[in-house]
């Protein structure tokens, strides 16, 4: 975790700098820290699913305000990956990991035939489901990126993994996060494209360094072909393809 200090003073320079940015989403940044301090307490006793469904009932159901309206930030962070997307393309099945309220899953659909959202939090499930009830072609089920079943391998030619890496428990080993790597090409199909996307906010921040090993595992994965990679404020996004 940011010290505050620092962390405040990274936002702020950043958002004089940003046009989608604005010194409200500075409460957002704050917001989200918090939150992650409270599933980092509440994991050490409870365990990972316990921690999350907390957080989803707290705040309203959206404990890092990614759908409150005040904020421009996280609306378009998700407009942006979706747009690097390889252009042109249409996917026929999407796998979002780490699905949240599906609002990344809602820009996945424009590019995808079928899109299925997997959370660890069945609040987060439940919400999604209510809040993407428009949308037949989106579906959202309870899962867990660290067990996912073998029967989803080779059904997605689209996995996208944001910000939900960066949240496994601590340490993340080298080991740990190649292991990871190979088991997500596995649910793509040939030729699929891999999104990964986690914060990243200055190259001396110890949370950042994390971000950084995480991609690196996947660009070093056999599994993968390194497609591009994107440096935004304030996270770090790679595409890549299954081999």
């Amino acid at each position: 975790m940011l010290q505050q200090a620092g962390f405040v003073a990274a936002i702020r320079r950043g958002a004089g700098k940003v046009a989608f940015m604005s010194p409200r989403d500075i409460k957002l940044f704050l917001r989200s820290a918090r939150t992650d301090a409270a599933i980092a307490r509440d994991r050490s006793t409870g365990g990972d699913l316990a921690a999350f469904d907390a957080a989803y009932a707290a705040k309203g159901g959206d404990p890092w305000a990614s759908a409150d309206k005040r904020y421009r930030y996280q609306s378009r962070k998700y407009d942006i990956l979706a747009a690097l997307l390889p252009r042109g393309r249409r996917f026929a099945q999407g796998l979002d990991l780490g699905s949240g309220l599906g609002l990344l899953g809602r820009r996945l659909a424009g590019h995808a035939d079928a899109v299925l959202g997997l959370d660890i939090s069945r609040r987060a499930v439940d919400r999604a489901r209510l809040l993407n009830a428009d949308m037949p072609s989106l579906r959202f089920e309870h899962g867990d990126i660290r067990d996912i079943p073998a029967a989803l391998d080779g059904m997605f030619d689209l996995v996208a993994i944001a910000d939900t890496i960066y949240y496994l428990p601590r340490p993340l080993t080298d080991a740990t996060l190649k292991a990871l790597a190979m088991r997500v090409s596995r649910l793509l199909q040939p030729g699929g494209v891999c999104l990964l996307a986690n914060h990243f906010f200055f190259a001396a921040d110890p949370e950042s360094r994390v971000t950084r090993r995480i991609h690196q595992a996947f660009a070093w994965s056999p599994g993968f072909t390194l497609i591009s990679e994107h440096r935004r404020p304030f996270y770090l996004v790679t595409l890549l393809e299954a081999a």
